[in-house]
């Protein structure tokens, strides 16, 4: 059996590891390196679905048979062991009722992206596609990096280091903390080596 997980899943997660995200929403908080190391095992914790020490093609499985496990309760409101035609029907609905919803959103996005290039801030907006065309191929890298025995697999060891060199790399003083102004350098110099726009000032 082939284990290997597409890179870009592994990679995404490898991105996700909340190196240069604010702790709790908090712009300004400061990170330390042991958050770090416990905010990536939570994570890998929760990616290892069979909890086999690693991350391969076996937990993409498992988590897809756990969201139709999931999805076949949300409709089997009364419980019975099977979907009835009024269930679907009721699916339906719902789903319909959420598709407005999302439409709405967007259309409420659009609003306020209209009102930013009114304001000259277009150009960040223009950019976040061209920066979204790129990030699978940051993923993939960031899965070869990770992947430093070949075996197309991510050990919980090799996840970890992964999340803490992406720490270490923002952390430019070596204290041991990432601050929001180490967060936003490391931001702003990984814009520029992929060409996008440079980070908007604080307060904008």
């Amino acid at each position: 059996m082939n284990k290997k997980i597409p890179l870009l899943t592994l990679g995404a997660a490898l991105i996700a590891v909340p190196v240069l995200a604010a702790p709790g929403g908090d712009r300004n908080a400061t990170q330390t390196r042991a958050e770090v190391q416990t905010r990536a095992a939570e994570m890998f914790a929760r990616m290892d679905v069979n909890q086999d020490g690693k991350l391969d093609t076996a937990d993409r499985a498992a988590k897809h048979a756990e969201r139709q496990a999931k999805m076949f309760a949300r409709l089997d409101a009364d419980g019975n062991g099977s979907i009835s035609k009024a269930e679907w029907d009721q699916h339906g609905a719902d789903r319909a009722a959420k598709r407005a919803d999302r439409a709405a959103k967007r259309a409420e996005r659009g609003e306020k992206r209209a009102a930013a290039d009114e304001a000259g801030q277009g150009k960040r907006h223009a950019m976040r596609g061209h920066h979204g065309k790129r990030g699978g191929h940051h993923a993939m890298r960031m899965m070869g990096k990770a992947d430093t025995d070949g075996d197309k697999a991510i050990s919980q060891a090799e996840f970890q280091t992964a999340a803490l060199a992406r720490f270490d790399a923002a952390d430019a003083n070596k204290d041991g903390q990432v601050t929001a102004e180490e967060r936003k350098a490391q931001r702003g110099a990984w814009r520029a080596k992929r060409g996008a726009a440079p980070a908007a000032p604080a307060g904008e």
